[in-house]
């Protein structure tokens, strides 16, 4: 049974940083592509990085401005996401994904960005 369980949102202060946890089991993490995807109140899921099975292979869109860095650790079958500069534009629910539709993942983790 495929489990993903996001941790380390909270609420942050613009500028602020906070790092998201992903922990994985139920599937062979080191040879899947992961990705992380958010949804911000009253918009779509959006994609926000994804990172090849050795961690060659990472991207993000333009709109990150190099903020947001995606790392993993195969040993630990884990996904993080560190999350520098926050604006409050990011605030949104941040998952986790097996899949780059999203559409495997798991409950996400809420990040709020506000003074």
């Amino acid at each position: 049974q495929v489990q993903l369980v996001e941790s380390g949102g909270g609420l942050v202060q613009p500028g602020g940083s906070l790092r998201l946890s992903c922990a994985a089991s139920g599937f062979p993490f080191r040879t899947n592509w992961m990705y992380w995807f958010r949804q911000a109140p009253g918009k779509g899921l959006e994609l926000v990085s994804h990172i090849s099975p050795a961690g060659r292979t990472i991207y993000y869109p333009d709109f990150l401005s190099g903020r947001f860095t995606i790392s993993r650790d195969n040993a630990k079958d884990t996904l993080y996401l560190q999350m520098n500069s926050l604006k409050s534009e990011d605030t949104a629910v941040y998952y986790c994904a097996k899949d780059n539709q999203g559409t495997t993942r798991g409950k996400g983790t809420l990040v709020t960005v506000s003074s």
